[in-house]
């Protein structure tokens, strides 16, 4: 089969798929490799499925699986994760810990975040197969390169004949001479903003103040026409007139070549630029491009084009050729031109250091994350560059090696480019694992930074579709929760029912983990455990919120089993809490763990009921009278009874080994408001303690952030028995119903309170104490007092519910409520 033609013909339907990219259908086609990659929706992925997948059967399915706990951390250095440049990526190696743990040899693992494609990357070198996904036909593209690698020799041989060819046409541009006449080429120019300084108004060059002999910088100079204390801030660039590609008159930054680096006879040298180099300069701008490059105006705008817009260094940057100088433009261009679809792999990473992005000075190369044009811009000879590039110690040949095993293993991986926000073209129940590492918020604007090489390669992304938080796309945080939300329920949709969903998040702001935390809830997730992993302790430690938390995070979360699910959704999950509890405590490992704990569970079970909007009918002693009656407790930890022989293996091996871990309850936690301090606490007191042991150890693991906590000393009072100065854990059902009762009663008065002022007062509630609203909100959401629970919201500070997600959960389903009422 024709399978370009074939896909030529599906396109029209293809178009109507959230996230159809922006571009000619030749370009689409031009840049598609079908079946196995398509810079659309990929039409293939049923078959794909049918071929190498297994069909979900509940009956005879005996997949089992606890969350992968373990030392993830791997290094950027790999040869495999340099090749080419990405704005996000995590390391293959990290990745393949996971597909290793939850998936077996021929399942189907998905990703729909896929980026450069190192989840794919990583399955196949498992003998996984695997489908990914991406918004952007530049991720994509990146994609497929790397997980349908060329043949190694026959790529080098290839792209080095293309750049000779390239260099005898061009390779002059570089040309040089030293004072003796001895001709050497150029392997960089440095070219330096011209401004003019803030008292006097003449021009100076930047390089010329600024940079030392051993390239520092000075903050401050003095004005070379009026000896004024000056600096780059207090200047304004000058601008000077030019005549566009397009023939129009723009105006644009005044910047010269100041220093040229060069070779000769195999030594490095430098030198200020000749007259003659000047001569080189000016041919370069009066010779006619004989190639086509993109003259798109940015994210098809011009001017003010993006969040990454910044009036100072984008001054006459509103196309995609401004980026570049011309000598790199018609190189690249010519290049482009001859570059068969394998090699334009090659092209593509050649494309951010090769523009004006790329920095003079002690720290080269772009600044991640932005499209940052510095007042020292280095440009590189290309030649030079993709020299390197290719057979360096960073350069292609190397990783495509490694990748060569991927050629021989037999899997497959399908390629996709759309919007996650609706899989119509993936079965049901379909996917064995799911791994993803999703856009957070505001993070970095994907679109904005793939703009520059998809204009090269032609296809863009179609951001409508686009998961963020953004001014110029007018998407705030409601639309990225929206949005988000729709992303997981489309997983949700697809994986397989008792299988897992492992989430990287990679952003410390409570409002945007707390909108991730309830995507994955309302899409049906349970979700198990979060951890983030302690490079330097090489160990992952358990989190209850992300506040305070500046690592990466890793959320494991699972889809319930197919009659759980139909059975909980029939009966509106009536008298099903302990069932929910056995499926949830069936996932952990037999180990010590904060989700072990009865608060956590309860917190689990509060979680799962309202995000399906059902009537909570059991309190927190009942719900513990509950777990007495079903479930077996041992070191404070709730374990089902196939489990707890288990543990109890578990506790003695340890022992066996000298380890510790059990009796000194050193499981860590980040305490950063009142309900990871009792956790701490209650983990603290396996066995009892003094105040002063207590507190030496609590000060040093607090960060309270955004909570009115109670003082260390009333948590304890208020939370544990005291016998003689000495706090311990509550041994009975009985001495524990009557601290919480007791707690509670503090709790809703508190709540009370609050509700009074919102009631009351007009100002916004900028302080409270988070256990208080929560537990007010739950006694409101059971007796149906929705209306109390919107009041108290509109008063409070946004960030207060945006920083939690409990509160949270329990305003959006007051919200559904009452609408419904109304």
């Amino acid at each position: 089969m024709d399978y370009k033609e074939d896909l030529r013909k599906k396109l029209p339907k293809l178009k109507q798929i959230e996230g159809f990219p922006i571009g000619a259908d030749d370009d689409i086609i031009n840049l598609s490799n079908p079946p196995f990659y398509t810079a659309c929706p990929n039409p293939y992925i049923k078959e794909f499925i049918e071929k190498n997948g297994t069909a979900y059967n509940e009956e005879s399915d005996d997949y089992h699986k606890k969350p992968y706990v373990g030392d993830v951390s791997a290094g950027k250095n790999h040869p495999i994760y340099n090749a080419h440049s990405y704005h996000t990526k995590v390391p293959h190696e990290a990745i393949m810990e996971y597909i290793n743990h939850y998936t077996s040899e021929g399942d189907i693992v998905f990703d729909g975040f896929s980026g450069s494609g190192m989840t794919g990357v990583a399955a196949q070198l498992l003998n996984r197969n695997v489908i990914l996904n991406d918004l952007s036909p530049y991720a994509t593209f990146i994609s497929n390169n790397y997980n349908h690698p060329a043949d190694p020799f026959k790529f080098e041989s290839t792209v080095k004949k293309i750049l000779l060819k390239v260099k005898e046409e061009y390779g002059w541009m570089y040309e040089t001479y030293d004072s003796n006449g001895n001709k050497g080429e150029i392997m960089s120019t440095i070219w330096s903003d011209v401004l003019s300084c803030k008292f006097c108004s003449s021009e100076y060059v930047f390089y010329d103040l600024a940079v030392n002999e051993d390239d520092s910088l000075n903050n401050d100079y003095n004005c070379p026409n009026c000896n004024g204390l000056i600096n780059k801030k207090d200047s304004k660039p000058i601008l000077e007139k030019v005549i566009d590609v397009d023939g129009e008159y723009i105006y644009v930054k005044k910047q010269i070549p100041v220093l040229i680096d060069y070779k000769l006879k195999g030594k490095r040298y430098s030198k200020k630029p000749s007259q003659d180099d000047l001569e080189v300069i000016s041919r370069i701008e009066d010779i006619n491009y004989k190639n086509w490059f993109p003259v798109y105006k940015m994210l098809f705008k011009g001017s003010e084009w993006g969040d990454l817009y910044r009036k100072g260094y984008h001054k006459g940057v509103s196309k995609i050729n401004h980026f570049y100088f011309k000598r790199a433009i018609v190189i690249l261009s010519s290049l482009r031109e001859i570059l068969d679809t394998e090699s334009a792999f090659f092209f593509t990473s050649l494309l951010i250091n090769s523009s004006k992005m790329s920095r003079y000075g002690k720290r080269t190369g772009n600044v991640s994350g932005t499209l940052y044009v510095p007042t020292l811009i280095k440009e590189l000879n290309i030649f030079e560059y993709a020299k390197r590039k290719l057979s360096g110690a960073k350069g292609f040949v190397k990783p495509l090696k490694h990748l060569d095993k991927i050629r021989r293993n037999n899997c497959e991986c399908i390629i996709s480019t759309q919007s996650s926000k609706n899989f119509i073209n993936i079965p049901e129940n379909s996917i064995d694992y799911i791994f993803v590492d999703p856009p957070f918020g505001d993070n970095l604007p994907y679109s904005e930074l793939s703009f520059i090489p998809e204009g090269w390669l032609k296809v863009f992304t179609n951001n409508v579709s686009e998961t963020i938080i953004s001014k110029t796309q007018g998407k705030e945080l409601r639309e990225f929760e929206n949005f988000i939300s729709q992303n997981f329920k489309e997983f949700f949709k697809i994986l397989k029912p008792n299988r897992w969903i492992t989430i990287e998040f990679h952003n410390s702001k409570s409002s945007v983990w707390n909108s991730i935390q309830n995507a994955i809830l309302k899409a049906g997730f349970v979700i198990v455990d979060v951890s983030v992993l302690d490079k330097k302790q090489g160990s992952f430690k358990q989190v209850t919120s992300a506040g305070a938390v500046k690592n990466d995070l890793v959320i494991s979360a699972f889809k319930p089993s197919e009659k759980f699910e139909q059975k909980f959704l029939s009966s509106s999950g009536e008298n099903l809490e302990m069932e929910f509890i056995e499926q949830f405590l069936s996932k952990l490992d037999t180990a010590p763990s904060i989700e072990r704990t009865d608060k956590m569970l309860y917190s689990k079970f509060l979680a799962y009921y309202i995000s399906k909007g059902f009537e909570i009918n059991l309190d927190s002693n009942v719900f513990y009278s509950l777990l007495n009656k079903h479930f077996v407790t041992e070191d404070g930890y709730w374990f089902t009874s196939n489990q707890i022989n288990s543990y109890i293996e578990y506790k003695k091996r340890l022992k066996l080994e000298g380890i510790d871990e059990v009796q000194s309850g050193a499981m860590m936690l980040f305490v950063s408001d009142e309900k990871s301090a009792l956790l701490w606490l209650f983990n603290f007191l396996k066995t009892p303690k003094t105040f002063s042991d207590i507190h030496t150890a609590f000060t040093q693991i607090a960060n309270i952030q955004g909570d009115l906590v109670p003082e260390l000393l009333q948590l304890l009072e208020d939370n544990f028995v005291n016998e003689n100065n000495v706090y311990r854990r509550s041994t009975s059902e009985e001495e524990h119903n009557s601290i919480n009762s007791k707690r509670e009663k503090v709790l809703m008065r508190e709540y009370e309170s609050l509700l009074l002022r919102a009631k009351s007062e007009r100002k916004k509630i900028k302080e409270v104490r988070k256990e208080a609203l929560v537990h007010g909100f739950e006694q409101c959401y059971k007796d149906k007092r929705f209306k109390d629970i919107l009041t108290l919201e509109e008063r409070l500070d946004k960030k207060i519910i945006e920083n939690s997600s409990e509160l949270n959960d329990f305003v959006e389903a007051a919200k559904i409520m009452v609408e419904g009422i109304n």
